[in-house]
């Protein structure tokens, strides 16, 4: 797959097949992600992919959590959302999820829906692999700016390899329950959890596509002949 069809066809997959990822493909994911520029090349991420009854237990654990304990028991490790909301971000926010629960047919009304939809991101939408990015954090905000080119690298290697992927925010409240399953050092910080395996193509929710802004709405061209 040509790099720009890989990046123009990623998109967040929200219903996976059961079919394995070959190891192979997910060995050149992981080996194209290890190119990501970081400031002086200092590769602050770690990769720990999990699947089987690995991957089963941990999803498990987090239900578990979910069922049995109060929310405000788990709290992630950084603010990946903003504390209050402004346009045009939240107007954004709420068109996508409006946009998911249509296709799914959810009413905004049906919390229960909706709550049990929320609950499929920790079992991994269905995906026969799940990843969880880490890095030290010892390191400075930048490293934010080179975790994220290494998980951009995993989304668009996945596609070149005809995968699919979910980057999942939402496993950072849950960085606990996840240190008992995974050998993270107290200084690794969780970043995210990655879904990956093949689309399922017959599930509403693998018709979603987000709109996305055209290039002249977020770019300003300066200095072009002829601009």
């Amino acid at each position: 797959m040509h790099v720009h069809d890989a990046i123009m066809t990623r998109r967040s997959i929200r219903r996976f097949l059961s079919t394995p990822v070959p190891m192979k493909s997910l060995h050149r994911i992981l080996e194209g992600a290890a190119t990501a520029p970081s400031g002086h090349n200092i590769q602050p991420w770690k990769v720990y992919a999990v699947a089987g009854a690995v991957k089963d237990a941990l999803s498990a654990d987090i239900l578990k959590a979910i069922a049995t304990e109060p929310a405000a028991s788990h709290i992630p490790e950084y603010d990946y959302y903003p504390i209050e909301w402004v346009e045009p971000f939240i107007g954004r926010r709420r068109k996508l999820g409006h946009e998911l629960y249509a296709i799914l047919g959810i009413g905004r009304e049906d919390k229960a829906a909706r709550e049990k939809q929320m609950l499929e991101n920790f079992k991994f939408f269905g995906a026969p692999v799940g990843l969880f990015v880490t890095f030290d954090r010892r390191c400075a905000a930048g490293t934010f700016m080179d975790v994220g080119m290494f998980i951009e690298n995993i989304l668009i290697g996945a596609r070149g390899e005809g995968l699919d992927t979910c980057g999942q925010a939402a496993f950072i409240n849950f960085h606990k329950v996840v240190r008992k399953h995974l050998p993270l050092a107290d200084t690794e910080m969780l970043a995210c959890g990655i879904s990956i395996g093949f689309a399922d193509p017959d599930a509403p929710e693998s018709k979603l596509m987000p709109e996305k802004l055209p290039v002249d709405q977020f770019t300003t061209f300066l200095g072009f002949e002829g601009a």
